[in-house]
């Protein structure tokens, strides 16, 4: 019961990250933080958004279909919209879910402040029971490590649920820590009544004005787990990426649906 708690109070973390310091809580750089925040950071902050959606298309034509062009893409975990600025130019429909009210509000003014009218923002929950269609592409980056697994496993399977027949998922999971060294990346068990790690992020940060940030927790999945539930899906092949943030060691996996 305790346990159930503690993973459904990531929620509440992630909506007070939405309220205190968004940027920051999508990338932990103290440039990032509200009180640093400047409008030369912000163009940082969205640039890189723009790099990673045109690199996430590159890679789906180079390993999975040279003329993919989608016309729908759901961004799981999407934050103040970073991706949703750019992947809003790359599909004439593009939706945004997230856990958290408050980063759906900054998606909404940032969607606004760059233009785009192609975007709906759904709040998302572990049934998915906004979602009502079907998609070309689904993402997510950067989301799950962020989920317990027992919740993460059963979001990710009916995700896939929700990819059209030939069309393309791209997620990333985090796998192992660098620090696990002597047992080749493969975790301790945890202490008695320390189910998940959490973390301070990578680099040195600037703490809010009253008090402690909210909890991230870090969490790593099993990827025969993963796996299974794509061959399960109709997944035949895929393309996978090796991912290091500040030692958290993850994939970043292409694949396509074929039914």
């Amino acid at each position: 019961e305790a346990s159930a708690e503690r993973e459904m109070n990531t929620d509440t973390a992630w909506e007070a990250w939405g309220r205190q310091d968004p940027y920051f809580g999508v990338i932990t750089n103290p440039k990032f933080r509200s009180s640093e925040l400047t409008a030369e950071s912000r163009k940082e902050f969205f640039d890189s958004g723009q790099a990673h959606a045109d690199y996430v298309m590159q890679m789906i034509r180079l390993h999975i279909g040279a003329s993919f062009q989608p016309r729908s893409i759901l961004d799981f975990g999407c934050g103040v919209g970073r991706l949703l600025v750019p992947f809003a130019k790359h599909a004439p429909e593009v939706v945004g879910m997230d856990v958290s009210n408050a980063m759906l509000q900054e998606a909404s003014k940032n969607c606004n402040e760059h233009g785009i009218e192609n975007v709906q923002l759904l709040l998302s929950d572990d049934d998915l029971s906004k979602l009502t269609r079907q998609f070309d592409l689904i993402h997510s980056y950067i989301v799950f490590q962020h989920i317990p697994p027992d919740r993460g496993r059963t979001i990710f399977g009916r995700l896939l649920g929700h990819i059209l027949p030939g069309g393309v998922g791209v997620f990333h999971f985090c796998y192992s820590k660098s620090r696990y060294v002597e047992s080749h990346g493969v975790a301790p068990l945890p202490a008695p009544g320390n189910q998940s790690d959490v973390v301070q992020p990578s680099q040195p940060v600037t703490p809010l004005p009253l008090g402690k940030d909210p909890e991230m927790q870090m969490n790593c999945y099993h990827l025969n787990e993963v796996m299974f539930l794509m061959q399960r899906s109709g997944v035949s092949r895929f393309h996978v990426e090796f991912t290091d943030h500040g030692g958290e060691l993850g994939v970043l996996v292409f694949f396509q649906k074929l039914s």
